[in-house]
């Protein structure tokens, strides 16, 4: 069984985080349980939103609880770094 990998030391401000909305050429960054996670290399994000119902850019520690799905989807991504 290998370890997960450690959380990246960069900090992102809600207002950074929202500048990674997807548009303009940015990657699609989102946060869950203060950890910021890039989606950018899944199929059901696109042009900064996913399924219609949420966006990139955003916290959606709130959201998840909503979902079809559960939090072990952010598994799957890369973590980038901490919301502050």
């Amino acid at each position: 069984m290998t370890s997960p990998s450690p959380i990246p030391d960069r900090t992102f401000t809600r207002a950074e985080l929202a500048r990674y909305n997807g548009r303009d050429g940015q990657p699609m960054y989102v946060a869950y349980k203060g950890i910021v996670y890039d989606v950018s290399t899944s199929d059901f994000w696109l042009e900064g939103e996913h399924q219609f119902a949420h966006s990139a850019g955003e916290d959606l520690t709130d959201e998840m609880d909503v979902a079809p799905h559960g939090e072990e989807v952010m598994e799957r991504f890369k973590m980038v770094g901490r919301l502050v």
